[in-house]
């Protein structure tokens, strides 16, 4: 029977052909001369040498199907890097694996009008035809939240993991590609047989207070929670913290939406999400990230380094029976060190529990992953794909 391999390589250099070269070269090696496909994350500045840094990756490691994104941060085996210069590779070879490699334009998304169908016909997949989908988006050019929902009936159960693309602040520097070419949208490669593909899809935070029912909305704000003031009932909530999560608040209090309101109690890894932007207290208004609806159950959170940790070591354990042949970490730019206190969190903690494994990795500006039967857009969470 066949053995699936992979390879992976970190460089925090400034583009040079003969590195790219070298690297591309030594992870075609290293996966014992045959490549399926391989992911690709590279920082901002490598945007006017992408055409030739993407030739000489396919090139020189004989990679058929090529995708990947720009990252404000990288990650590889056991580091992250926030800022810097430089690449990520992962090269997977899986000889019994079908993978099928898709481009979604918004005019895609636009022609599709909620008809799973029409997806089938424009990635040439059908539902029994794929087991985890592996998906990269632009959050410019692109509305991840609404195409998952269409996405979700098209591929229902499904696993879709990946995340929206980062870079530099100005967002030409924010990028897709596949193979060769620069695209916008999204970019997903679809696995079907010969691998196993475990999700985590971890958080970092915990709720506070009590949940409650959104009565009222304009907008991106909440105008009343419960039938009350949005702005008291979290004056409320934030008034009956310990002191300690008082400071905590401070810069880390977060909104969740529930995914499902079908819950009898809810708890961590119940809600989506979203940055609290302000408040008006004359108005009772919140301002969020986010287009919350009537009906829906919110409940306010705080981003929590110590539940972060657990939770992660709670839900890749299961999956530690021995090493994965490979893996991807898709971080939110809100983790890292501003969350963990010091660089690297996430990918070293991967690595000690799952032992030594070829990884790579970017940070995202919103992280796809499933939860339960369906694939979100969340904030504030480590989304990681384990190869087994």
């Amino acid at each position: 029977m066949s053995v699936n391999t992979a390879a992976s390589r970190f460089v925090l250099a400034p583009f040079s052909e003969e590195r790219v070269r070298l690297e591309a070269r030594a992870c075609l090696e290293a996966c014992g001369g045959k490549v399926s496909c391989a992911l690709v994350f590279v920082s901002s500045d490598y945007l006017p040498h992408l055409e030739d840094f993407l030739e000489l990756v396919q090139l020189h490691g004989h990679v058929p199907v090529l995708a990947g994104c720009s990252g404000s941060g990288l990650a590889g085996r056991n580091c992250e890097v926030e800022s810097g210069t430089g690449f990520s590779l992962l090269f997977l070879n899986l000889p019994e694996t079908r993978i099928h490699a898709c481009h979604i334009s918004q005019q895609d998304f636009e022609r599709a009008e909620e008809k799973p169908e029409y997806w089938h016909r424009t990635t040439q997949v059908q539902p029994g035809e794929v087991d985890t989908w592996i998906a990269l988006a632009d959050p410019l050019s692109f509305p991840v939240e609404t195409w998952l929902r269409s996405w979700n009936a098209a591929y229902k159960g499904v696993p879709t993991i990946g995340g929206a693309a980062s870079g530099a602040p100005r967002g030409n520097e924010i990028f897709l590609f596949q193979n060769r070419t620069r695209v916008e949208g999204a970019v997903l490669l679809g696995f079907s047989g010969g691998v196993q593909i475990q999700t985590v899809v971890s958080q970092g935070c915990r709720p506070i207070g009590e949940p409650f029912t959104i009565t009222g909305t304009e907008g991106n704000l909440v105008t009343s929670l419960s039938s009350k003031s949005a702005y008291s009932q979290l004056q409320t909530t934030f008034d009956a913290l310990p002191e300690s999560d008082r400071i905590l608040a401070r810069g880390n209090l977060m909104v969740g939406i529930a995914m499902t309101e079908y819950v009898e109690e809810f708890k961590t890894g119940d809600f989506l999400i979203r940055n609290l932007l302000g408040g008006d207290p004359e108005r009772g208004a919140l301002l969020l990230a986010a287009r919350p609806r009537v009906g829906q159950t919110l409940q306010f959170h705080l981003r929590d380094r110590s539940v972060a940790h657990d939770q992660l070591v709670a839900l890749a354990t299961p999956a530690a029976q021995h090493p994965p042949i490979a893996s991807l970490l898709f971080p939110c730019n809100g983790r890292g060190a501003d969350l963990f206190g010091e660089p690297g969190h996430d990918a070293q903690l991967l690595q000690a529990v799952w032992g030594p494994h070829p990884s790579a990795g970017v940070f995202c500006n919103g992280e796809i992953g499933p939860s339960g039967e369906k694939n979100f857009i969340h904030g504030y969470t480590a989304c990681v794909a384990a190869f087994f």
